[in-house]
């Protein structure tokens, strides 16, 4: 995974420069607002390289579940990152709508130059989503949105250039606040599947388990259910369950391997706990 964020960053740093160069060179507030966001684009990749190595670590004493959680805590970095960025446009596009900014009119050169940045864009997306399915990277698939954005906000870039050459170049700060609206967006988007993951949320419906439990043999009653899932999308289920009390302990450990077996089979890869208690 680490191979993956290099290979994008080498593909950002060359966005960003064409960005920034066009940028300052037109004065273009929506083509300054693209590289800003291909700039933060390569802080999340830095970020990554970091994170990942750390998640990758196994259970310890200090983390029996684990590192995963802190990528998930670099996909809020990634929010924290749009956030700021959303308001510096908000801010200069107001502003600007308010001083009647013009950029300078582009050559045709300097908007088939960002144009070839959407289309880096667009594979970067693919790629780097293919990859956070591969490896169930939340962190890649957060970042993948991201970009995303990314693209969105390019194509308003190239549109403010195209109708600068026209003469309607006014439209530049209003183009900069769709942008800043875009780029909103989608952090709201990363939060909604971030935060769950962070707070423990219930993964699956506890209905629904009992339900599945209801099938195996001898078991009683189903007294408590807990579910959550891992950023890798790993299911930790803890279920207590009631057995005959009249049982031996060799055959409620049966009936517990049984329950294991169950959920794991009906939930996919998973990790099951199981209580027993004498009805």
């Amino acid at each position: 995974m680490r191979n993956t964020l290099l290979a994008i960053s080498v593909l950002n740093v060359g966005v960003l420069a064409i960005k920034i160069g066009v940028g300052l060179h037109t004065r273009s507030l929506s083509v300054l607002g693209a590289a800003l966001e291909s700039g933060l684009d390569l802080l999340n990749n830095a970020l990554g390289i970091v994170l990942v190595g750390i998640a990758a670590r196994g259970p310890d004493e200090d983390h029996p579940y684990g590192h995963e959680k802190f990528e998930t805590l670099g996909t809020l970095a990634i929010v924290g990152f749009l956030s700021i960025s959303c308001f510096e446009l908000l801010r200069e596009g107001v502003r600007l709508t308010m001083l009647d900014h013009v950029p300078l009119r582009p050559t045709i050169s300097e908007v088939v130059l960002v144009a070839s940045t959407m289309l880096v864009n667009v594979l970067v997306v693919r790629y780097e989503r293919q990859q956070g399915e591969r490896f169930k990277s939340a962190f890649l698939l957060a970042d993948a949105t991201h970009t995303r954005s990314d693209v969105y906000v390019t194509a308003a870039a190239i549109a403010s250039l195209i109708l600068t050459r026209f003469g309607w170049g006014f439209v530049d700060p209003l183009l900069a606040i769709g942008v800043a609206i875009v780029i909103a967006v989608n952090g709201y988007r990363i939060v909604r599947g971030t935060v769950p993951v962070l707070v423990d949320e219930r993964a699956v419906d506890a209905g629904e388990i009992r339900r599945i439990l209801a099938g195996v043999s001898q078991v009683m009653d189903v007294r408590t259910v807990r579910s959550r899932a891992m950023p890798s999308g790993v299911l930790l289920v803890e279920v207590t369950i009631a057995v005959d009390r009249t049982i031996s302990v060799e055959k409620a450990h049966q009936v517990a391997d049984a329950v294991e077996a169950r959920l794991d089979t009906e939930l996919g890869a998973s990790q099951v706990t199981v209580h027993v208690e004498p009805a």
